[in-house]
């Protein structure tokens, strides 16, 4: 893999302060309802009955300062907005089971985009959720929208293709969900959302675009392509502001920053088998690579050992327990702690680790997951 000369430092979750899992949290504070201690509503947002929350899929706050000037109403939010930090691994499954139920991975469980469940020793991958596994049993904690749905007109505005998916289920249950045939046509999104935030006296609406990270991942996140769709969802959000009564709090956020991985620097297990001793099952993604051992018991050492030495500096290798214990996942129970793998490996400098196994992602240019700065840090910005 490529040589770094300038390698980023770690940027831990900020949970309970200033983490994506604190965004609804306080929202539902704002509302007049507080949540159980464990769901603590610490993000400085203005008093508020009507909201609506706008996650646009792979918006990082250093990709967005970087583009201000380009999209100068998101640009322009920054100067009043801050950063803060999704969860780990920064990825959208469990960037959204975060946001939706106000936890940690370790308290959610959704411990990636593909995760192993141990009671069956399965990898669920839970964008297309394929398993016989029921959402609920997988993700049993009750969702924010769910807490607040008897006082709160709660709404979803997505893609109709999301209604009732397994992700959706598990991530974000409670809403009603008005889905959109043509999630193209931002004036019947507007529409939607519109309707939805003004229906009652206090109302939250959760809005998804997702356009931004599927042309990252397939072009780049410095690409051109890109630059044109954050130019249209700039433009889309001040439109949608502009629609929007004055009482209502427009919130847009991000799920993950996004950086790009040359090919040159993709490291295929595959290729170096020595890896792959001990290991049992690969999960994660190629930015956090999870690694269930096949025994853990006596291989844990071995296999840590020979990941740290093949990856140096350019890649934050630990150990299940090394990695809880540095907060990257919040507290969980053990029944949710073993679907973190038994070794982890972030990386910190520009690569990724593949398999071709899951050989869509080779193909994919801006990749997600790790603790980096460019990855971690999503904006919050209210208008």
């Amino acid at each position: 893999m490529a040589a770094t000369t300038a390698l980023p430092e770690m940027v831990l979750p900020a949970y309970g302060s200033a983490s994506l899992t604190d965004l609804l949290p306080t929202v539902a504070a704002r509302l007049g309802r507080r949540l159980e201690p464990e769901r603590p509503a610490p993000l400085p947002l203005p008093e508020g009955e009507r909201w609506v929350v706008m996650l646009v899929d792979g918006l990082g706050w250093d990709l967005l300062r970087s583009a201000a000037r380009e999209a100068p109403y998101l640009g322009g939010l920054t100067r009043t907005g801050t950063a803060i930090t999704a969860g780990v691994p920064s990825t959208t499954v469990t960037s959204l089971s975060s946001l939706g139920t106000g936890l940690p991975p370790g308290g959610h469980g959704m411990a990636g985009y593909m995760f192993r469940l141990p009671h069956t020793d399965e990898v669920l991958n839970a964008l297309v959720w394929d398993s016989a596994a029921a959402p609920r049993d997988v993700q049993p904690r009750p969702t924010v929208f769910e807490a607040l749905k008897d006082d709160v007109a709660v709404s979803s505005v997505a893609p109709a293709r999301f209604r009732g998916s397994g992700l959706t289920f598990a991530a974000l249950r409670g809403p009603s969900f008005l889905g959109l045939d043509d999630e193209g046509d931002e004036d019947r999104r507007i529409e939607l959302i519109v309707e939805a935030a003004t229906t009652a006296r206090r109302t939250l609406v959760y809005g998804y675009e997702r356009a931004l990270d599927h042309t990252g991942h397939v072009e780049g996140s410095r690409s051109e392509a890109w630059l044109r769709h954050l130019i249209r969802i700039d433009a889309y959000c001040e439109r949608l502001r502009q629609a929007l009564p004055d009482d209502v709090r427009l919130v847009v956020t991000g799920d993950h920053g996004m950086v790009d991985v040359a090919w040159a620097d993709q490291l295929v297990v595959e290729d170096e088998p020595e890896l792959l001793v001990g290991v049992h099952r690969l999960a994660g993604e190629g930015r956090l690579r999870q690694l269930h051992l096949a025994d853990a018991a006596n291989q844990l050492a071995g296999v840590t050992a020979r990941w740290r030495d093949r990856l140096g500096e350019s890649a934050w290798v630990r150990t299940r327990d090394e990695a809880f214990d540095e907060g990257w996942f919040g507290p969980a129970d053990e029944r949710v702690r073993l679907r973190f793998g038994d070794v982890l490996v972030a990386m910190r400098g520009p690569g990724a680790v593949m398999t071709r196994s899951l050989d869509r992602e080779l193909s994919l240019l801006g990749m997600h997951g790790s603790l980096t700065s460019a990855e971690m840090r999503v904006p919050l910005l209210v208008d």
